[in-house]
């Protein structure tokens, strides 16, 4: 017994092994003829329902079993119970019933949570095991009856307590019970709570055994009782108060008192009859049922929330022609999600609930027995069966692998393809059925639907279409197919894009002329532009624009044109219809939007022709996004032709280039400044003082500007010109001829040249005096300018004018010499005591003197000063001649350097005075003279480049501070040294 379900072996039998793969569906019996899928498993699949036998051997015959929740219980011989926890199989658990009578154990009633355990005996009694607990305790209550059925209160039942739940007995008596245990209290109590009975079932006025019970809670505190007999399956509905469950189900009974409750019958009788539920997951409500009887398996779904009855959809499934009652009639039921299993005496067959097919049939050998009994746990969903000797289990493995296939031969396609939504061969076979369906029955629409996600080939597909005459289904198939291409796939979504767009022209075009189709012109108009926006496809219509230009100019659909232009973002062309259509407000429109300057550049001009004000605005608008020197082509076009309005706009949208955006091309400078001088003289003078009066702040051709302004007669801009120029003279000859104040403040401006000032003054007194013949202004003249003097305006005056006018002029001028004269005088005076300060300083530098040791060294070598020529300074530093030399030379610019070079040459080449006994004549004197002076003036030179300071203290000091001690070009040798 220790090794009891440890291992399992494979043991599976089946007789007739050909059968199930006559029976069962695969996609390979089906042929997938058009589909690009290509079944090739790795490895056979393994069957849905896997049988393996226990390695059990029963010391005793095995009369009954139970299983629920990993809990497993089954009487052996007379006396003996086994339980096993499925979780630890090498544990078991032996229990002896301790009965010394004949009794036999009738029936194994386990609950859901495996706790409790109910042992009806064939002597009308009862016993109850809890599974914490290893003594047997008699139900004293329940004496007298034989119990055919338990109803178990799925929703209370705790391991501890059952709550009420419902007993079914062999004469058609349904009881309401609680069992409750109490081990370990002082006091040892009965376990059952209560025993009363509820209600007592019949068929054809007789008592009939209770075969099964079931307690099941739907919606608003409703409850569903389903009891069954040997051919009658009754419903018993009520409600439960919220809380008052622990109350009992007493109270369902009740509400049915007055009335028989509703019940299916069938007229064979099998003797017995049982039921079984599918529950999808662990502690949830069953979904479906099966009830067997003798005429067959009544099966149907469980609908909670009807108000009379819990069982909906339900048919009759016959039982196979091979079963004979008389001989191997079914014994137990099994109900998984899709087939139901019927135990037989030497086999297990699993019906389809779909089509009522045999799907499997399992075939057991006689060494083990006749088949005794099937449950099936919902724990772990295993189906047991055993006979005397041995105890077998069913795996159940992918059950809804083949039910798409059946559901497709019923045509219930959403279902096929639901369950076979993770296997794409098969899925494409249940949408290619689908379509093929929808075809023949006319729905093209959704047959086109269909066929665009299947493998199919495309062109079948198609043409079918077209021999059907059905454009809006073949539209439908290509858009489907188009949105299930990948990017990649660029030739196929070229294909279709193009075939749909002439589809979609087609369509228009046929709708177009009729009025009475007007809305469904325009919802297929909407379409068409939807398809043309789809952002999918929108880098296929870019790279085939000029196929999808052709077709829409060949249909003449200008309009959907445009639309497509704005799409492919492609302005130009939209704009180029609307200025042929003369619609330039929107044409500037989509200017405005999209802001092109290329695109302004080419339209302004056409646009300028008939909206000035407009696109002024829009080019303002733009700013600095216009370059306004590409913009003057068409300025120039329509200022030369064009109306005041024209011109007008042609002015402010230079003034805004000029004054708001700061614009120094000279192009738009000279632009604005000729239509300043032709059509806007009154601005012309206002904007030359504005953009300044030196020649580098102005941006416009100053030579240009003179030539236009003489042309139209501007003379005060002329005179400006010129004063920018620097032209004073022409300045004033011109400025004499408008006004003689202006003249005046030309001939001020030249202030560095005061011989242009006085000539330009000059001019201006002689203008006064002889054109203008006034000699009180020519007077004024003197006193404008300082420069003048009277005499120099006296040849201007007739010889016959009285000395009245200009005597106080004269008088003026005779103070102004007087003052100059005193002035010199004093100048004199100071400079002849500053010459003789300087010469007595010059006579007492000559006398000054400073004292040199005999112990004095150089500053610069630390050797005896007296050895060699040096230099003394003010600062006390002595240098020999070659050491201060050798100082200065590194600190020298290049200019000095090579002055010294020069000099210190002339110096070696000056002829030294030659040792001689006789006297030296007169004329050698005089040349030794001259030598003499000369190399006494290098040397002096000399000193003054290397001695004009002392190098540790002067200038050339202060100047070296921030050079490095050692020379970077010495640095690694210095450094080595050091090593």
């Amino acid at each position: 017994m220790a090794s009891i379900l440890d291992e399992y072996e494979d043991s599976q039998i089946i007789r007739h092994p050909t059968q199930q793969q006559h029976t069962r569906l695969s996609a390979s019996n089906i042929g997938i003829t058009h589909s690009g899928f290509v079944n090739a498993r790795l490895e056979e699949e393994k069957p849905i329902f896997n049988k393996q036998r226990i390695d059990f051997s029963p010391p005793e015959k095995i009369n009954h079993f139970a299983v629920c929740n990993n809990q497993l219980c089954m009487s052996l011989g007379k006396d003996t119970l086994l339980r096993i926890d499925l979780g630890k199989p090498d544990q078991p658990n032996q229990i002896e019933l301790g009965r010394k009578d004949d009794a036999k154990v009738h029936k194994l009633f386990l609950d859901p949570t495996g706790s409790h355990l109910l042992i009806s005996l064939n002597t009308n009694e009862c016993l109850y095991l809890n599974r914490n607990t290893q003594k047997v305790r008699s139900l004293s209550r329940w004496k007298g009856h034989l119990i055919e059925s338990i109803g178990w209160n799925k929703l209370l039942g705790t391991e501890t307590n059952t709550w009420p739940i419902l007993v079914g007995t062999s004469q058609g008596q349904i009881y309401e019970a609680e069992i409750s245990t109490s081990e370990g209290s002082l006091f040892s109590t009965n376990p059952d709570q209560y025993f009363r009975l509820v209600y007592t079932l019949d068929e054809d006025g007789k008592s009939a055994p209770v075969c099964c019970l079931e307690i099941e809670r739907g919606v608003d505190s409703k409850f569903f009782i389903i009891a069954t007999t040997r051919k009658r399956l009754f419903q018993f509905v009520g409600k439960v108060p919220e809380g008052a469950e622990q109350q009992g189900f007493s109270s369902i009974f009740s509400q049915n008192a007055d009335h028989f409750p509703s019940f299916q019958e069938f007229p064979a009788n099998l003797g017995f009859s049982e039921i079984a539920f599918y529950t999808p997951k662990l502690r949830t409500s069953p979904r479906s049922f099966a009830w067997m009887m003798g005429n067959g398996v009544l099966y149907g779904t469980l609908n909670y929330a009807r108000p009379d009855s819990l069982l909906s959809d339900v048919q009759v499934w016959e039982y196979p022609p091979d079963i004979d009652f008389n001989f191997n009639k079914p014994i137990s039921i099994v109900l998984t999600q899709f087939h139901f299993l019927l135990l037989l005496p030497d086999r297990v067959k699993a019906v389809c609930i779909l089509n009522g097919q045999v799907v499997y049939e399992d075939v057991f050998p006689d060494k083990f027995g006749s088949l005794k009994k099937m449950n099936k746990d919902s724990a772990g969903g295993l189906v047991w069966i055993y006979t005397e000797k041995a105890v077998f289990r069913y795996h159940i493995q992918r059950e809804a692998r083949d039910v798409w296939q059946m559901y497709m031969s019923m045509s219930k396609f959403d279902l096929a393809k639901e369950y076979c939504k993770d296997r794409p061969e098969c899925l494409d076979i249940v949408l290619a059925k689908e379509a093929e369906h929808c075809f023949q029955n006319k729905k093209y629409l959704e047959s086109a639907k269909c066929y665009a996600l299947t493998q199919n080939y495309f062109e079948e597909i198609a043409l079918k279409f077209i021999d059907a005459k059905q454009e809006d289904a073949l539209k439908e198939f290509l858009m489907k197919k188009l949105n299930n291409l990948k990017p990649s796939e660029k030739t196929q979504i070229t294909l279709l894009v193009t075939w749909l767009t002439e589809l979609c022209l087609n369509r228009l075009g046929t709708l177009e002329g009729d009025e009475s189709k007007r809305s469904i012109f325009l919802e297929s108009r909407e379409e068409f532009r939807k398809f043309l926006s789809s952002s999918k496809i929108k880098e296929c219509l870019y790279n085939n624009r000029t196929t999808i230009y052709d077709l829409l100019a060949s249909h003449g659909n200008v309009e959907d044109m445009v639309f497509f232009s704005v799409i492919m973002q492609d302005y130009e062309r939209v704009i180029s219809h609307y200025c042929q259509h003369d619609d330039y407000e929107a044409a500037l429109e989509v200017l405005s939007k999209h802001r092109d300057e290329k695109l302004f550049y080419k339209f302004s001009p056409v646009l300028m022709q008939h909206i000035p004000k407009k696109v002024v605005d829009a080019w303002i608008q733009m700013g600095k996004k216009l370059d306004s020197k590409n913009l003057i082509p068409a300025l120039v076009n329509y200022s030369q032709i064009g109306s005041t309005e024209q011109i007008n706009e042609t002015v402010r949208y230079m003034e805004f280039c000029v004054y708001e955006l700061a614009v120094t091309e000279e192009a738009i400078h000279n632009y604005l400044l000729s239509l300043y001088a032709k059509y806007k003289p009154e601005s012309l003078l206002l904007y030359l003082e504005q953009t300044g009066t030196h020649s580098s702040d102005i941006h416009y051709d100053l030579k240009y500007a003179l030539r236009l302004c003489a042309e139209h007669g501007h003379h005060k801009a002329c005179v400006h010109v010129y004063k920018i120029m620097e032209l004073y003279e022409e300045a004033v000859d011109l400025a004499l001829q408008v006004d003689v104040d202006l003249a005046k403040s030309c001939a001020d401006l030249p202030e560095d040249d005061e011989e242009l000032r006085k000539k330009l003054w000059l001019k201006i007194a002689r203008h006064v005096v002889q054109e203008e013949k006034d000699v009180k202004k020519a007077m004024n003249c003197l006193s404008s300018c300082n420069l003048l003097k009277i005499e120099d305006i006296l040849p201007f005056f007739p010889d016959f004018v009285t000395i009245d006018h200009f005597k106080e002029a004269i008088c003026n001028s005779l103070e102004e010499y007087n003052k100059h004269i005193e002035e010199l005088k004093q100048e004199m005076e100071e400079a002849t005591e500053s010459a003789k300060r300087i010469r007595e300083d010059i006579q007492e530098m000559r006398n000054k003197y400073g004292v040199v040791e005999s112990q004095e060294k150089c500053a610069a070598c630390d050797f005896p000063l007296l050895n060699r020529p040096f230099y003394l300074f003010l600062c006390s530093h002595m240098f020999h001649y070659d050491c201060l030399l050798q100082e200065v030379s590194p600190h020298l610019s290049a200019y000095k350097h090579s002055k010294l070079e020069e000099l210190q040459k002339k110096l070696l080449t000056t002829s030294q005075p030659t040792k001689s006994r006789h006297r030296p004549k007169e004329e050698d004197t005089v040349s030794l003279g001259k030598g003499q002076l000369s190399r006494q003036q290098i040397k002096s030179d000399i000193d003054d480049i290397i001695a004009a300071e002392c190098v540790y203290c002067g200038e050339l000091m202060i100047k070296s501070i921030d050079k490095p001690f050692i020379d970077p070009q010495k640095y690694e040798d210095e450094k080595s040294s050091w090593l």
